[in-house]
């Protein structure tokens, strides 16, 4: 089974999907997307480092981390290292149908399904490597045809007993952010999720894509249905045995 690990400059190694029964209707609770005022939230200056700084915060790095992902820095002042990021996606992504022949194909021999919840992937990345790029890696490592305009990476920050989920730009750059961040994944981690827009943008979404999602819907509703009627049938089998037990004919 794939150990999650991947690389922006090394793409030929085996993944793993699993499907995952997601409802389109809600969350959990305790699990809210991240709201306008989030987005504002822990927005820090970008705060630019000499060559003597970045030497002296990646060897205070490397001293820290306790899984041995540690970071490298080159002559040209270049650093990599690695970052994990969680996909958390509540809706299905779409895949070459040889990923998961047990599904119905789509046109274009694409399928769609719901990527298991929580699912980390590590990336080894580039100081140079921005947001945009690493969503493209990710979902190339994981063979999603989506559109990846469809994608935002959130980082996720604890302070002062709170905490707060900030949608990165394009332009930034996850692993600058790492460093400066340390390696506790506590203090800065990383989620994949799709762009928050207070509705869903159906209109950014392929006509097989939303026929997938009708048959879903389909088949929640007759899930849905069939709990229902189990619950009322065993609520009148309650019924009828308190009546038989009060009601004798004489």
């Amino acid at each position: 089974m794939s150990s999650g690990y991947s690389s922006l400059e090394e793409e030929e190694s085996e993944e793993f999907f699993f499907t995952a029964r997601t409802s389109f209707f809600g969350r959990p609770q305790g699990k809210a997307r991240p709201g306008p005022q989030d987005d504002q939230k822990e927005r820090e200056t970008l705060i630019y480092l000499s060559k003597e700084e970045v030497k002296e915060k990646i060897q205070n790095y490397n001293s820290s981390v306790t899984d041995k992902l540690k970071m490298t820095l080159n002559s040209n002042g270049i650093y990599t290292g690695f970052i994990k990021v969680q996909m958390d996606l509540c809706r299905p992504i779409t895949v070459p149908a040889s990923m998961n022949p047990g599904k119905h194909a789509h046109n274009n021999n694409e399928t769609a399904f719901h990527l298991s919840e929580g699912y980390v992937n590590t990336l080894h990345i580039s100081s140079a490597n921005t947001v945009r790029e690493v969503i493209e890696a990710l979902l190339k490592k994981f063979l999603v045809t989506d559109n990846p305009a469809k994608f935002a990476l959130y980082k996720r920050c604890h302070k002062e007993d709170q905490v707060y989920m900030c949608k990165l730009s394009d332009r930034e750059h996850p692993l600058y952010l790492r460093l400066v961040a340390g390696p506790r994944t506590e203090m800065l981690s990383f989620v994949l999720r799709e762009h928050e827009t207070g509705e869903v943008m159906w209109e950014a979404f392929t006509i097989p894509e939303l026929q997938n999602f009708l048959r879903i819907l389909d088949k929640e509703e007759d899930e849905q249905l069939q709990i229902l009627k189990k619950r009322y049938a065993a609520y009148r089998d309650k019924l009828e045995a308190a009546l038989g037990g009060v009601w004798k004919p004489g």
